[in-house]
């Protein structure tokens, strides 16, 4: 062989290679769903779902969404997207898909089960990951959006109230109830420690006429009778013991052992989590 020669060949050699790297990568880039019918395409995303994969579950069911954009399948598509984000976490992304969906399908026959899928990620929006890792309380934090999920809440509740989602809707509305209370009270009672009694004897008022019948009720009506003591409103304050009285005989307040409050000491431990007076009850 001419040595002339050898250059030209390992030339032609790499090309060769070079080409043949260019194809394979193009038959890897090629998208495996690319043309797939559209029943397989759901089959194979609705399989995701049940096996948890819901990362690739929205990914399959958005390839059909862009492949088919009208029909059945991509309605129910777009439901499960939303579901699938709801369950990986991705709370704004699905409350995007939701509110697109009852913008395009205003009269969707699951249009029901789409504002309750809304109320539940706005319940778990923003708290979720606070909850998770530090334990705190979701009554301390913003409450904007979990207003935004009793309002979702309540779209079914009253717009829907023979859907299936409907009696769960009006159960989560009034564990929310508890919650916007107990943000009251937990209020009230930092103005009563700070010996802010006018103000703690309005957020407990606030509190007993917004949202009646909550299950912080008697301890807002224990707060008023603490709040008019302080004040030195001995007859208001008697009423406030009497209506306590008849309605929660046994509330530590009457025993003078209410509100208690955490101890100064665990505010200096940046590992002990958050606590009310509440927490001791």
């Amino acid at each position: 062989m001419s040595l002339r020669s050898a250059p030209s060949r390992l030339l032609a050699l790499l090309l060769i290679v070079a080409f043949a790297g260019a194809g394979c990568s193009k038959f890897k880039d090629k998208d495996a769903d690319e043309g797939v019918p559209v029943e397989q395409l759901y089959e194979k995303a609705h399989k995701s779902m049940t096996n948890g994969n819901w990362a690739a579950a929205e990914t399959t069911f958005k390839r059909l969404v862009a492949q088919y954009p009208y029909g059945p399948y991509t309605e129910q598509a777009l439901v499960e997207t939303a579901y699938a984000q709801y369950k990986a976490g991705k709370h704004d992304d699905a409350i995007s898909s939701i509110d697109r969906f009852i913008r395009t399908y205003p009269t969707h026959k699951n249009i029901a089960y789409m504002y309750y899928l809304r109320g539940l990620s706005n319940s778990s929006r923003d708290t979720v990951f606070l909850q998770k890792v530090w334990t705190l309380d979701a009554s301390r934090r913003d409450l904007a959006t979990p207003l935004q999920a009793f309002n979702d809440f309540s779209i079914v509740a009253d717009r829907y109230p023979n859907s299936r989602y409907a009696a769960d809707a009006r159960q989560r509305m009034m564990g929310l109830r508890d919650m916007f209370a107990r943000h009251e009270l937990d209020t009230a009672l930092y103005y009563l420690r700070r010996t802010a009694y006018v103000a703690a004897a309005e957020r407990a008022k606030f509190l007993l006429e917004t949202y009646p019948q909550s299950s912080y009720q008697n301890d807002a009506v224990a707060t008023l009778a603490a709040a008019y003591e302080g004040l030195g409103n001995d007859v208001l304050a008697a009423d406030a013991r009497r209506v306590l009285q008849l309605n929660d005989p046994g509330h530590p307040f009457l025993a003078g052992k209410w509100p208690d409050y955490p101890s100064n000491w665990r505010k200096l431990n940046p590992f002990a989590g958050e606590k009310s007076a509440l927490d001791n009850d």
